[in-house]
C-alpha cells in the first residue's frame, strides 16, 4: 500500500535523483487514455485547430497580396484583396470558437471520468487505507489536481497542437517567401531548445512539490473548518491561523521557485527568439533595399516570423502546464491504481441460506496497521450463537471495537479466523458479509442529505411506512414529524442541525430498518436522555430478541439483560457470564460496577441536598 502523505515526514527539497522529465510526462497518458473516450469531439476539434492554424497563417499571405498586388499596382481596386482578408478573418474567428467549446467539453468531460474513476476506487479500498492517508488530501487531490489536468485538457493542449502547426507551417511558408532568411532562423532553433531541456527538468520537481504543498493547504483547511467548535472552545484560532499562515507561506515559496524557473526559461527563449527575428529582419531590411526582396514578401515574412516566434515562446509555458499536469495526473494515478487490501476472492463463497447469525472468532491475533508494535486482540476466541445478545465490556483499549471492525472485514486478522454462519469471511464476499448486519457506531454519522435519505441508507428502496415504523421504534417519529418539511429535511453537514440524542435516534432507526440478522451496537444509547435512553431500550431489547447482537457498552446499566456479557482487557476476555455472576466474582467487572452505580448514588444524593 502506497503512502500518500506522511504528516511526521520532514519536508523534503526536490531531489535530481527524480525520474527524467520524459518519464513524468508519461503520466498523462492516464489522462489520454480517458480522452480517446470521445473520438467525435476529438476529430472535430482537431478539425476546428488546423482550420484556424492555417486561417491565422494565411493572415501574412493576404497582407503580401495586399502590398504587392494592390499598393505596387499604383493603387488600383484593392478592395477584393481586403474582402479575401476579411473572409480569412471570418473563418479564424469560426474555426477558434468551435475548437474553444469542443476542447473545452472534452477538457470538462476527462476530468469528470477522472474523478468517477478515483471515487469508484477509493469505496473499494478498506478503511485501513484511509488511516494511513488522510481523507482530506485525497479530497484536495480530486479537487485541485484535477482542475490542472482540465485546464491542460481544455486549454494548454489545443494551445499547444496550434502553436506547433503555426510553427511547423509558418516556417515552410517563410521558405517559400526567403530561403536564406529561413535557414539563418532555423538555425537558431537550437539554441532555443537547450535551455528548455535544462531548466524544465528543474521545473519537473519543483512543480510536482509545489502541488503537493497545495495539496496540505486544502487538508489543512478541511480539516480546521470540519473541527471549528473545538478550535473556538479551546480558544485556538491564533494558533490555527499560525499553522494555517506556516503553511500558506511554504506553498508560496515552492510556488516562488517554480514561478522563477518558468520566468526564467521564458525570458531565455523569448530573448534568443526576438534576437534572432530581429537579426533576420534586418537582413531582410537590406534585401528589400536592394530590390532582391519585394515590400509585401518582407511584410510576411515579418508577420510570419513573429507569428513563429511566438508559437514556440508560447511552447515554453505549455511546456511548464504539461508538467504541472503530469504532476497531477501522477498523484491520481496512484489512487487509481491502489489496490483494496480487502476484496472479494475469485470465487467467493456464498453464505447460507437463510441466514441464521451465528458469530465466531477462533484464536484471533490482530495489530492494526498503523500500530503494528501493539496486539489489539492476543489469541481472542468467542463464538455467538444464533439470536444471542452479548455484550461487551472493558476499559478502554481492550479491543471492544476492533471485533466491530474484524466482524464486519474491514481488517483481516495476522492469526487466527473470524466466521460468519461458519464461513471465514475471506473466502465470502465483504459485501455478501455487510449485507448480514446493521451498524449503530458510538460516534454518529450522518450526511448531507435529507431525513429520509439519512434514514434509508441501508435499505434504499424502504417506503415512508417502513421508514416512519423504525423512527417510531426508536423514538425518532415525533422530533422528525416536526420538522419543518418533515422526511425531506435537510439535516445540514453532519446532521448539525439536530441534536447529539437526535442524531443518535436517526442512526438506530437506520438501523432498525435494515432488517439485518446481526445487529452491532457500539453504545447506541450513550448520547441519549435518560426519557429517550428508556424507550429507545425497550425498543432496542425486544428487536435484539430476534437477532444475533454484539453490544459495547460503558454504561452498565444498560446491559443487565443480557444473555451473555465479556469482560475484556487488553486484548484478551477475562471474564464472562451474566450480570449477576460477574458482580459476584468480584473482578474486574466488579469493580467498573462499582465506580459506576457508587457514583450514580453519590450523584442522586448532590442532586438531593
Amino acid at each position: 500500500m502506497s503512502e500518500l502523505t506522511n504528516d511526521n515526514a520532514p519536508e523534503k527539497e526536490p531531489s535530481n535523483t527524480e525520474k527524467p522529465a520524459t518519464k513524468k510526462i508519461g503520466n498523462l497518458r492516464m489522462v489520454w487514455e480517458r480522452a480517446v473516450n470521445y473520438p467525435k469531439q476529438i476529430a472535430f476539434a482537431a478539425i476546428a485547430l488546423f482550420v484556424a492554424a492555417m486561417a491565422t497563417l494565411a493572415i501574412p499571405w493576404g497582407f503580401k497580396s495586399i502590398v504587392d498586388e494592390g499598393f505596387a499596382s499604383g493603387g488600383g481596386d484593392i478592395a477584393p484583396y481586403f474582402q479575401i482578408l476579411l473572409v480569412i478573418v471570418a473563418i479564424l474567428a469560426v474555426a477558434t470558437a468551435l475548437r474553444f467549446y469542443f476542447v473545452s467539453w472534452l477538457g470538462e468531460r476527462v476530468v469528470a471520468d477522472i474523478r468517477l474513476a478515483v471515487q469508484r476506487n477509493l469505496l473499494r479500498l478498506a478503511p485501513g487505507f484511509f488511516e494511513e492517508n488522510r481523507p482530506s488530501e485525497i479530497a484536495s487531490r480530486m479537487t485541485s489536481d484535477t482542475a490542472i489536468i482540465e485546464q491542460v485538457v481544455g486549454t494548454t493542449v489545443s494551445v499547444a497542437l496550434r502553436n506547433i502547426i503555426i510553427g511547423i507551417g509558418g516556417i515552410i511558408f517563410l521558405f517559400t517567401l526567403a530561403p536564406t532568411l529561413t535557414a539563418g532562423l532555423l538555425l537558431g532553433i537550437p539554441i532555443v531548445i537547450l535551455p528548455i531541456v535544462f531548466i524544465g527538468r528543474k521545473l519537473t520537481n519543483v512543480s510536482r512539490f509545489s502541488q503537493d504543498r497545495v495539496a496540505d493547504v486544502g487538508a489543512m483547511v478541511s480539516e480546521t473548518l470540519g473541527a471549528m467548535k473545538i478550535v473556538q472552545a479551546f480558544g485556538q484560532e491564533t494558533r490555527e491561523h499560525e499553522r494555517f499562515g506556516s503553511a500558506v507561506e511554504s506553498t508560496f515559496d515552492t510556488a516562488k521557485r517554480r514561478i522563477r524557473l518558468r520566468a526564467a526559461l521564458t525570458a531565455v527563449i523569448i530573448a534568443l527568439v526576438f534576437t534572432g527575428i530581429t537579426l533576420l529582419m534586418w537582413r531582410g531590411a537590406i534585401g528589400v533595399a536592394d530590390g532582391s526582396i519585394s515590400g509585401g514578401t518582407i511584410a510576411a515574412f515579418v508577420l510570419t516570423g513573429g507569428l513563429v516566434a511566438g508559437a514556440f515562446g508560447a511552447l515554453t509555458e505549455v511546456y511548464g502546464d504539461l508538467l504541472r499536469a503530469a504532476g497531477a495526473a501522477g498523484r491520481l494515478a496512484e489512487l487509481l491504481s491502489e489496490e483494496p487490501g480487502i476484496a472479494a476472492p475469485a470465487s467467493p463463497i456464498a453464505l447460507p441460506e437463510p441466514p441464521r447469525g451465528q458469530i465466531s472468532f477462533d484464536n484471533v491475533t490482530f495489530a492494526y496497521p498503523t500500530r503494528t508494535d501493539t496486539a489489539a486482540l492476543k489469541n481472542f476466541s468467542l463464538k455467538v450463537t444464533p439470536g444471542e445478545t452479548v455484550a461487551v465490556v472493558g476499559p478502554s483499549g481492550a479491543g471492544k471495537s476492533t471485533l466491530f471492525q474484524l466482524a464486519q472485514r474491514f481488517y483481516d486478522p495476522q492469526g487466527g479466523s473470524v466466521r460468519i454462519d461458519g464461513v471465514a469471511l475471506p473466502s465470502a464476499d465483504p459485501a455478501d458479509i455487510r449485507e448480514r448486519m446493521a451498524l449503530v457506531p458510538q460516534d454518529t454519522v450522518l450526511f448531507a442529505a435529507s431525513a429520509r435519505d439519512n434514514l434509508r441508507y441501508g435499505k434504499w428502496d424502504a417506503t415512508d411506512e417502513e421508514i416512519w415504523a423504525a423512527a417510531r421504534a426508536a423514538n425518532a417519529e415525533k422530533f422528525l414529524a416536526e420538522l419543518p418539511e418533515g422526511l425531506d429535511s435537510f439535516m445540514g453537514e453532519a446532521g448539525t442541525r439536530l441534536s447529539g440524542g437526535q442524531r443518535q435516534r436517526v442512526a438506530i432507526a437506520r438501523a432498525l430498518l435494515r432488517q439485518t440478522p446481526i445487529l452491532l451496537l457500539d453504545e447506541a444509547t450513550s448520547a441519549l436522555d435518560a426519557e429517550s435512553e428508556k424507550l429507545v431500550q425497550d425498543a432496542l431489547d425486544r428487536l435484539m430478541r430476534e437477532r444475533t447482537t454484539l453490544v459495547i457498552a460503558h454504561r452498565l446499566a444498560t446491559i443487565r439483560s443480557a444473555d451473555r456479557i465479556i469482560v475484556m482487557d487488553e486484548g484478551q476476555i477475562v471474564e464472562q457470564g451474566d450480570h449477576d455472576s460477574l458482580i459476584t466474582k468480584n473482578g474486574l467487572y466488579a469493580k467498573l460496577a462499582e465506580l459506576q452505580f457508587n457514583g450514580v448514588e453519590q450523584s442522586k444524593t448532590a442532586i438531593a441536598i
